[in-house]
């Protein structure tokens, strides 16, 4: 088993798990009937098609 020979400060542990928890955006794709950005492999929430079929009727906001 491993021995700590040098403590770490909390700034240092800190910056360097600052590096691995950085998050990336998400990558959007074009959807093929309306041509908006949406998450890829999702129900596209403007125009509710997936997979080039409708698959959920969106209700008309007035």
């Amino acid at each position: 088993m491993g021995v700590q020979q040098h403590r770490h400060s909390k700034a240092r542990v800190r910056r360097s798990r600052a590096v691995v928890m950085k998050m990336k955006a998400p990558g959007y794709v074009e959807c093929p009937k309306c041509h908006e950005y949406k998450m890829p492999h999702r129900v596209c929430p403007s125009c509710g098609y997936y997979n080039e079929k409708i698959s959920v009727e969106l209700k008309n906001e007035k």
